[in-house]
């Protein structure tokens, strides 16, 4: 399989709590498609304290995994929203 890029893309968006809409993460975006997963490497802001979880509401809102051998966080449903 093959890994994700290593040069960053030059799309950033900012992804927010969809319950109370708090940021949590600042990532480098690839292509136009909907947030189903964000890689570890391409997260350029973290405002979560414990991994996963909303900071503000405690709502958790992915899951840990490997993607095509890389560390990343698989968004469940609409618990997360792109901006």
């Amino acid at each position: 399989m093959a890994k994700p890029n290593k040069k960053l893309p030059e799309r950033s968006v900012d992804i927010h709590c969809g319950k109370c809409k708090a940021l949590l993460y600042k990532y480098k975006k690839g292509g136009k498609g909907a947030l189903v997963k964000c890689f570890k490497e391409r997260i350029v802001e973290d405002r979560t304290s414990t991994p996963c979880e909303c900071p503000e509401c405690g709502n958790v809102f992915a899951r840990e995994t490997l993607v095509r051998g890389a560390p990343a966080y698989k968004i469940i449903g609409n618990k997360a929203v792109m901006k």
